[in-house]
């Protein structure tokens, strides 16, 4: 297998924005998530997404929650998505949030969803539909449980799991997984990209020490980023900038994997701050400018 990866060390950069630039030159993200329990997650994601120089953000949330999570991301225009009598999401919703992906040059899925049959139905129209998604946390173990995805797939998609979600979506044990991460990640990515109907780019990154960013291709492991990063949040903050990176142009993979070297570099800012075990996912926003700014094209 090691004969028929390769291995980049290099990262991409954002270009100098144009003085004309507006709005929607630098693309327009959706973000899916939210639940009762978990109203952050979807404003830690969507404001990622605008740290990461997203031109336009929405996001979609239960109405139970919109109003909460729009006050914690003020810049992001929301939509309300329907709920029946038990607070639970409507089948409406899955209307809603295809009308709003209409919109959008990319979604990411997941960030504080739950599990349900409604968002399984979410996660099944993000799949089948074209536009780049990047899908994480409930998205991921709302995916596992569809049984044939990646044959359902037309879209570019970047998976973002740790390892227990890979688990879930592998069958294998964590252990097993940790055993040889690369080798794992490898074969998933080429595995379920190779199930696709059409040709579309899948791109696995596996969180942890040394985040694997592969295509089933190419490798890059990622050398930014400390434990202290290991807090709730963390994650949609990675997925938010992920997202933002793809809707400013850049490839699934470059995405990936610069938003990786950001994510860990942004913690690291942080760690130096308010030290390690200090660290919570908002601090992560306010150095994501430091971090970002060292990958601008002078």
């Amino acid at each position: 297998m090691a004969d028929q990866v390769e291995f980049i060390e290099h990262l991409p950069s954002l270009p100098r924005r144009a003085a004309d630039a507006h709005k929607g030159t630098f693309g327009r993200v959706l973000v899916v998530g939210g639940s009762r329990g978990m109203v952050g997650a979807v404003a830690l994601a969507s404001n990622a997404a605008l740290r990461g120089g997203a031109g336009l953000v929405t996001f979609a949330a239960p109405e139970a929650v919109q109003l909460a999570a729009a006050t914690l991301c003020p810049c992001a225009t929301s939509v309300p998505l329907a709920c029946g009598p038990d607070g639970e999401l409507a089948t409406e919703a899955v209307r809603q949030v295809r009308k709003a992906a209409e919109q959008a040059d990319v979604l990411a899925v997941g960030p504080g969803l739950a599990r349900g049959a409604r968002q399984r139905d979410l996660v099944r129209l993000a799949l089948e539909q074209e536009r780049p998604v990047v899908l994480d946390a409930d998205g991921l173990n709302n995916l596992a449980a569809i049984d044939g995805w990646p044959a359902l797939r037309r879209c570019p998609l970047v998976l973002t799991p740790h390892p227990g979600e890979f688990s879930r979506l592998t069958g294998r044990g964590v252990a097993d997984i940790q055993t040889d991460r690369q080798a794992a990640a490898l074969a998933a990515a080429r595995q379920w990209a190779e199930a696709a109907p059409t040709d579309p780019t899948l791109v696995l990154l596996l969180k942890g020490a040394g985040t694997i960013v592969t295509d089933g291709r190419r490798v890059r492991i990622n050398r930014t980023g400390n434990p202290g990063m290991a807090t709730g949040g963390s994650g949609d903050i990675l997925t938010g900038l992920i997202a933002a990176l793809v809707a400013q142009g850049m490839s699934p993979f470059d995405a990936a994997a610069l938003g990786a070297h950001l994510h860990g570099r942004a913690g690291d800012l942080a760690a130096e701050q308010l030290s390690q075990p200090a660290l919570v996912a908002t601090d992560l926003l306010g150095s994501l400018p430091a971090a970002l700014s060292e990958h601008v094209r002078q």
